[in-house]
């Protein structure tokens, strides 16, 4: 695995925790499983309302990441983006760290987090993608979390008082 900075960690802890309990997207039953990584994942169906309202929020709002990736601030960092893979069962959604612009306009970064469905992919291998496939970003600003709308419908499946703690990590833009 590739070794990543201090910034990153944070927000894979944070992953470990409960930012990624919307895992995959299927139309199957709506329950918690335990990924490889112990990462909470969460089965969520492509029909689900609230969280097709969250990934359209959280593309609409895809600007403020954008600005913030090309001139970060002193205190912010951390810079993920959520990307949707296609796989056998549907779609599988994936945080990516360390995301770079290519010169051909797609994308490139790191799994953040154990892909579940992708055979032969593990955390920290390297992806492509493009802009379309995104479906969340987020990033640190003063050890807040600023983003992670997809985050926001999954809190009422964590204990309350892990949601409570999450809340209380994150921003607005």
């Amino acid at each position: 695995m590739a070794k990543l900075p201090q910034p990153l960690k944070w927000v894979i802890l944070a992953v470990v925790t409960g930012i990624s309990v919307f895992g995959i997207l299927t139309i199957g039953p709506t329950h918690e499983v335990a990924a490889d990584d112990h990462s909470p994942i969460v089965d969520v169906r492509t029909t689900d309302p609230e969280m097709n309202t969250a990934i359209a929020r959280a593309r609409g709002t895809l600007p403020i990441f954008w600005a913030s990736y090309e001139s970060p601030k002193p205190s912010e960092s951390g810079h993920s983006l959520k990307v949707r893979f296609s796989t056998r069962r549907g779609g599988e959604h994936i945080w990516i760290a360390e995301v770079k612009k290519q010169p051909d306009g797609t994308y490139s970064g790191l799994f953040a987090n154990e892909p579940r469905d992708l055979p032969g992919k593990r955390a920290g291998d390297e992806v492509k993608f493009v802009e379309a496939d995104i479906s969340d970003w987020m990033f640190m600003r003063n050890g807040k979390i600023v983003g992670g709308e997809t985050i926001k419908p999954t809190l009422k499946s964590l204990p309350k008082a892990d949601a409570d703690a999450l809340r209380a990590r994150m921003e607005q833009p």
